[in-house]
């Protein structure tokens, strides 16, 4: 039977919470009874869906960060993900959740390249779709990622604009250069339901029954192809945002879900869906470039005030800040690579992602770099790349989400560049945490006190553990 068809993707991600310094996750008493937010949102949200079996019923993207945290300190969740992904289910993300329009063309590459390593390694197969940090995009992002071998993506329906655009078919976005990217645009109004309604989840049933049959049968496609309808959220929603369901999602779409005949429609994989229809027939969207799902003025929210939030004002200092330390860890990387002897640095940088989940030591890597060299090259080299990863660490899009800066999640971000910043000065002495201070001396936080919440949120963030 020729069946609509239904994919529901979770987007699950959490910020980097390990101390760069100390290489330990620390305790969190906002948390309680927990011991970080981590463990307490796998315990609320990864480990019941992966235990009910839902992470082998839908579409998703698991964060880096998450996934590494999880295959040691929450196995039954990790190994749901891995045994939920059945070859076609996950998709890949960007290490860090750095918002990519913002970022440099090495950084995306970078970001792009470790995020499909850790897939790989992680899932024991090159990943098909990546899903990009808060859907940011433009057309310079999708050609990196179709470089990079990515044949689709998912974004909002105003991030595509075009002639009779339907959310129920894929798209493709010519990028320019005779390739296309396939794009899912997920149903609005649907997802916004799930998200943020709290009584349109208590009840799968009528969810059915009111919101998902009207999308399939009452509003036919005109050509008679089959609808594929598109609800795409944060993961974390199922079980954490909102308490208990997962039995929500396992009634929708999983072990517990009325049979195909009954309910009208059958449920796919994401993967599925877009594989499923001919690139030479399909519909060509125009992309809104600089643009995202959670910002509706393109991606201010992450670089300067927008009304997304109520003072925004210290967002735009605290990224020319830590864009003037990137500026300043990357020339000085030149100039230590060429004083000892080591090869192109960025190729490096990108392979150094085997260091940072497990798979390498940072002495055996840059051995291996550098060949012949005594025990103080290699230790430059591995405290240079060091340097490098807590510098790409440090962009995180979390960091500049909320309206305050007094949060972890900006603390965290703080925290990764003054690594950075001490990593490059031991290597050169060149007064770079000096600088950095200043410049975020220049911040403006709520309230209006020029500089004094950032500098309060740099004391949180480096602390005297940092000096340790």
């Amino acid at each position: 039977m020729n069946r609509p068809q239904l994919v529901v993707h979770g987007h699950f991600y959490q910020p980097l919470r390990l101390d760069p310094f100390s290489g330990e996750l620390p305790a969190d008493p906002t948390a309680a009874p927990a011991h970080d937010w981590n463990e307490r949102i796998s315990a609320d949200c990864y480990r019941p869906n992966a235990e009910l079996g839902n992470l082998g019923a839908i579409s998703w993207d698991l964060g880096p960060t998450l996934a590494g945290w999880l295959h040691g300190a929450d196995p039954v969740a990790h190994d749901g993900f891995v045994g939920g992904d059945r070859g076609v289910n996950g998709m890949a993300q960007p290490f860090h959740h750095t918002i990519l329009p913002l970022a440099s063309a090495a950084d995306r590459r970078t970001e792009i390249r470790w995020g499909l390593r850790d897939f790989l390694v992680r899932f024991g197969r090159p990943a098909t779709g990546m899903w990009l940090p808060e859907t940011a995009v433009d057309l310079a992002t999708l050609r990196l990622l179709a470089d990079e071998g990515v044949t689709h993506t998912i974004l909002a329906p105003w991030q595509v604009t075009g002639h009779d655009i339907d959310t129920r078919r894929p798209v493709r976005v010519e990028l320019g250069d005779g390739r296309t990217m396939a794009v899912a645009l997920y149903d609005g109004g649907l997802s916004a339901a799930v998200s943020f309604d709290p009584h349109a989840t208590t009840d799968a049933d009528r969810f059915i029954r009111t919101s998902l049959r009207p999308r399939f049968v009452d509003d036919p496609l005109p050509d008679g192809e089959r609808p594929v309808v598109l609800i795409a959220t944060d993961g974390e929603l199922y079980g954490h945002h909102r308490p208990l369901r997962e039995h929500f999602l396992r009634r929708l779409v999983g072990s517990t879900a009325p049979p195909p005949e009954e309910r009208g429609y059958d449920v796919i994989p994401l993967a599925t869906a877009m594989f499923a229809r001919n690139e030479d027939t399909a519909r060509i969207g125009v992309l809104r470039d600089r643009t995202s799902w959670s910002c509706h003025h393109g991606i201010s929210r992450w670089g300067a005030h927008c009304d997304c939030v109520d003072d925004g004002h210290w967002k735009a200092p605290l990224r020319s800040a830590l864009d003037r330390l990137a500026g300043a860890v990357d020339a000085l990387t030149e100039r230590i690579a060429r004083e000892i002897g080591a090869p192109d640095p960025w190729t490096a940088r990108d392979d150094y992602v085997d260091v940072v989940i497990g798979l390498d030591t940072a002495t055996a890597f840059a051995a291996r770099r550098l060949g012949s060299a005594d025990d103080a090259r290699i230790a430059r080299f591995a405290a240079l790349m060091e340097a490098q990863r807590w510098r790409l660490a440090m962009y995180a899009s979390c960091g500049w989400f909320w309206d305050d800066p007094i949060r972890p999640e900006t603390a965290g971000v703080l925290r990764a560049a003054t690594r950075a910043a001490r990593l490059i000065d031991g290597l050169a002495g060149a007064g770079v945490e000096r600088r950095l201070a200043a410049d975020l001396a220049l911040a403006i936080g709520p309230g209006g006190h020029t500089g004094e919440v950032i500098r309060r949120a740099a004391l949180v963030a480096i602390g005297q553990a940092g000096r340790d």
